[in-house]
């Protein structure tokens, strides 16, 4: 389909705009309803409620996510102790002890991308290689439960503000984006802050954005 809208002030305003746009024109794909090769830019990162009265996003259970990510500690017990339960969709990614791939933040502590990051736009804030890898396909014996759904977040300071572009694979809109934007966000906010300059926009990507058949 042709002229996607490109620009949303919030992340909720692109998630009200692409659950009627993949409902209305997403094609049948894998019990869902997907769109294909998605991108757009959110203004301002740190509006990153989800308002949906139909969705009923939670944001206690978004930030004890990010709370888990920045543990470092990708077993789902962790979460547990945070939250007070498990979801079932992380008890259905863990293997036999409990650990899953897709805890971003165990991702990004494994050989300290983000310290390596920070101090790489400290010393060259012009440089193209500011980024953080999350799926690594050299690794896929270690996917049969759970393959991480995002590519790399790379990070651009541009006029003095920190840009940041996630890049992903496989993006569900009614879980993964309204859970992840807010993740992200946060990473975005947190690497501004160690670098004491302000947050600039936030481009998302998504080969695959779809909606489950169930959701619709």
């Amino acid at each position: 389909m042709t002229n996607i809208k490109t620009v949303f002030w919030s992340a909720d305003k692109a998630y009200e705009y692409f659950y009627k746009t993949i409902k209305e024109h997403g094609c049948d794909f894998a019990d869902t309803k997907a769109l294909f090769n998605i991108g757009f830019t959110i203004l301002e990162p740190k509006a990153r409620i989800i308002t949906s009265v139909e969705r009923d996003w939670k944001h206690k259970y978004a930030e004890a996510e990010w709370q888990w990510y920045l543990s470092g500690d990708r077993n789902i017990s962790k979460l547990g102790d945070i939250y007070g339960k498990v979801p079932e969709i992380w008890k259905r990614m863990a293997d036999e002890d409990g650990n899953v791939n897709s805890n971003y933040g165990w991702q990004w502590k494994r050989n300290r991308q983000i310290d390596y990051i920070v101090g790489l736009l400290r010393v060259q804030p012009n440089t193209r290689q500011a980024v953080i890898s999350i799926l690594d396909m050299k690794e896929h014996n270690t996917f049969e439960f759970d393959t991480p759904c995002t590519y790399a977040i790379q990070f651009t300071i541009v006029k003095n503000r920190l840009n940041m572009c996630v890049t992903m694979r496989s993006n569900d809109l009614w879980y993964g984006f309204c859970n992840d934007q807010y993740q992200f966000s946060k990473l975005q906010e947190l690497i501004a802050d160690k670098l004491s300059i302000p947050i600039g926009t936030y481009y998302h990507f998504a080969h695959n954005l779809h909606l489950y058949n169930d959701k619709i």
